[in-house]
């Protein structure tokens, strides 16, 4: 799709243009005619002759010249019939304003004015949008009423309401858009054609988005990693609504589409490289730290205060963000004793006392600049009554603009700070209402500084796998009706893809028992087999460090007890299952999402998985690097390296089962559900085993 057509059209035509002040094809018109477009514009309007000194046409037939874009405010069901007509005359653009398609269940109708847009090769924005503006130009072909100023930010959002609080809350913060378009129902152009329109688009420095739902989960991983890991990198920041329940159930209403799990998307941002902010009010600050400041490092900060309440939080939130304070040279120490009071503190935070006039905030500033150890710089200002706010402000715009290391400011409060505050917005000095704010949008952007580094990403690629023997497996089972896969099933497929199973064996009866434990030799298992239980140990089905001479008789009292816990179960005998040593214990799983496809879930593992819910998820297909992370992110690694005298566990072993379930899954799209719980970690350099599966297909 060639989105020029959409955002540098010559000649914009109207169709639905009216007469009414309010309306939404009077305010479009309007903010065409009046907030300086330089092209062409055509109102299209049967019953009317002139609407803002512009003639009308009765339709697109009569204008009668070149047309680039057609912005569609008619009636639902009609809307085709326009399209037809442009694509008729060759109009390339179009955005379709209108509401009444998919999400309000009329996704036939949406469907039809996709398929004319396809065989016309029409760009189409919407339906159901709010339009589009590109500053650049002034162009205004959307209902909201403020032409935004130019600057570098682009912002793509799926909800048009939003989109006009953006622009007003914008326009107080000073922040200027490259690009700014709702793109509703997305029946054509979705965020995925946007981000690789905007990855090289000059004018865009920032890219920006609100979602309520998200699809084609590698290809968006794929572009945003592009954009944020190329040598010249954009952050991507991404406010995604729907993370609860209730949320994603409002919002399915809103765009007539399901609203993926929000641990897939968290997945989704993580895995690609993209900024989540949680609110509103984080999104504009990420926003602000990155519009204000030169993309580099942030990781060592200098706190400069003249309040040690604020500058001792701001420290917190430093250290919670896993930025550093950084260490003062002794260059930076013995310079700042030289030309600040006595009682000022001279480490870090640099406390320069309440009665600072502008002149000492700007010889501090100066001299912390200079320290090659200090990487960032956030200054603080609480209003006294001899505190020079506007000049304060001046001097750190002027600092700002000679220093290339990233500069956060928050002059606390409101109506004191005000005068400063607009000096600081004017200048392009991100400003932060209060200091843990500030801290936190540093470390954004030094995990953005991070993440952009050359990253060396593996590929998973195992030859050592039998796809033939589970496609085998998976096509009798369906040919039977047989969708779920108990423990012994499972085991074998996993077998299968080389994954590290226990020695077992299937048995049906207790002379069967006692053979399979005489030839594992050494302590064993006992494990229920049925195919109506799911959970073994919640019905007494699990016996664990049966001594050979024992086996016998621990069958009998399973079977026994089973059958008591679970009636009516269908009982078809135990696993018999090798012991082995004890080691971190971990879950691995994998779950699909309507929008987002296959995650896959590692985690602290056992039978308090779903207590302690210390699990993280990954989006199909993996690759090493996306497995370590997810490792990382666990709360539970450090178990991983060892504690209380325990030696290191294979985290090795774990990124390669992590490695061959993403194959798995990748070959095998059917798939539903899988569990790998517990995965049993040996010793560094041992391995691990897989001491339970379960496995699900549609």
């Amino acid at each position: 799709m060639d989105l020029n057509k959409v955002f540098y059209p010559k000649s914009i035509a109207v169709v639905g243009a009216s007469t009414k002040p309010g309306s939404v094809g009077n305010d479009i018109v309007r903010n065409l005619a009046q907030q300086g477009f330089a092209g062409k514009v055509f109102p299209v309007n049967p019953k009317a002759t002139e609407l803002y000194a512009l003639p009308c046409y009765p339709n697109l037939s009569a204008i009668g010249q070149p047309v680039d874009l057609m912005v569609i405010v008619v009636p639902a069901a009609i809307v085709p019939t326009i399209l037809e007509e442009g694509g008729k005359l060759g109009i390339k653009g179009a955005i379709i304003i209108s509401a009444g398609f998919k999400e309000v269940g009329q996704l036939e109708l949406e469907k039809q004015i996709e398929a004319i847009c396809v065989k016309n090769d029409i760009t189409l924005i919407g339906p159901n949008c709010l339009g589009v503006i590109n500053p650049e130009i002034k162009m205004n072909a959307s209902f909201a009423a403020l032409m935004p100023s130019a600057g570098s930010v682009a912002f793509i959002s799926q909800s048009g309401a939003l989109c006009t609080a953006v622009l007003d809350y914008a326009q107080k913060l000073n922040l200027g858009f490259s690009k700014f378009m709702s793109i509703g129902n997305k029946a054509i152009v979705d965020e995925l054609e946007v981000l690789e329109y905007l990855s090289k688009d000059e004018k865009t420095r920032v890219i920006a988005l609100y979602a309520e739902q998200l699809e084609k989960s590698q290809e968006l991983i794929a572009m945003i990693k592009k954009i944020t890991r190329e040598p010249e990198a954009k952050p991507v920041i991404v406010l995604k609504s729907g993370r609860t329940s209730a949320g994603a159930s409002a919002s399915a209403s809103h765009t007539g589409a399901l609203a993926g799990n929000d641990s897939a998307y968290e997945a989704l941002f993580r895995q690609s490289g993209a900024i989540r902010a949680y609110s509103v009010s984080e999104f504009f600050d990420y926003i602000q730290i990155f519009v204000d400041n030169p993309f580099n490092p942030a990781k060592n900060v200098a706190v400069i205060t003249n309040a040690g309440g604020p500058g001792v939080l701001a420290a917190d939130e430093i250290i919670t963000s896993g930025l550093n304070l950084a260490s003062l040279s002794d260059k930076t120490t013995t310079a700042l004793k030289q030309v600040l009071p006595a009682c000022s503190n001279f480490h870090n935070p640099i406390d320069i006392l309440g009665d600072a006039p502008a002149d000492r905030y700007a010889q501090a500033l100066e001299i912390a600049a200079a320290d090659p150890n200090i990487d960032s710089l956030l200054v603080i200002l609480t209003p006294q009554s001899m505190t020079e706010i506007e000049a304060t402000a001046q001097a750190i715009k002027n600092i700002k603009d000679k220093c290339r290391k990233p500069i956060a400011v928050s002059f606390m409060g409101e109506e004191t700070v005000r005068s400063g505050v607009e000096i600081m917005r004017n200048g392009s000095v991100a400003n932060f209402l209060f200091p843990e704010q500030a801290s936190r949008s540093l470390s954004i952007m030094e995990r953005f500084q991070t993440g952009t580094k050359k990253i060396k990403e593996k590929e998973f690629a195992f030859t050592d796998i039998d796809k033939t023997g589970v496609r085998a497996i998976f096509d009798k089972a369906k040919q039977a009706g047989q969708h779920s896969f108990p423990e012994s099933q499972a085991l074998e497929i996993l077998s299968l893809y080389n994954f590290p199973v226990l020695n077992s064996c299937l048995v049906h009866n207790v002379t069967e028992a006692v053979a399979a434990a005489t030839k594992i030799n050494g302590r064993i298992a006992l494990k229920i087999v049925s195919p109506d239980i799911l959970h073994k140990n919640d019905v007494g089905g699990v016996t664990l460090d049966v001594e050979p001479a024992d086996v016998a008789k621990k069958y009998e009292e399973m079977m026994s007890r089973v059958a008591k816990n679970k009636p009516g179960a269908k009982l078809e005998g135990a696993l018999i299952v090798e012991m082995i040593p004890h080691g971190a214990e971990v879950i691995l799983g994998s779950s699909r999402d309507a929008n987002l496809g296959n995650m896959i879930m590692v985690g602290l593992g056992g039978i308090y998985v779903e207590i302690l819910k210390d699990v993280v998820f990954g989006l199909s297909p993996l690759t090493a690097f996306d497995a370590r992370q997810m490792i990382d992110s666990i709360k539970a690694k450090k178990i991983f390296a060892g504690v209380r005298g325990q030696e290191p566990s294979d985290v090795e072993a774990l990124v390669d089962c992590l490695g061959r379930l993403s194959q798995l899954l990748t070959d095998f799209p059917e798939i539903k559900e899988l569990d790998i719980n517990p995965l049993r970690l040996l010793a560094s350099g041992q391995g691990a085993r897989v001491l339970d599966a379960r496995i699900v297909i549609d």
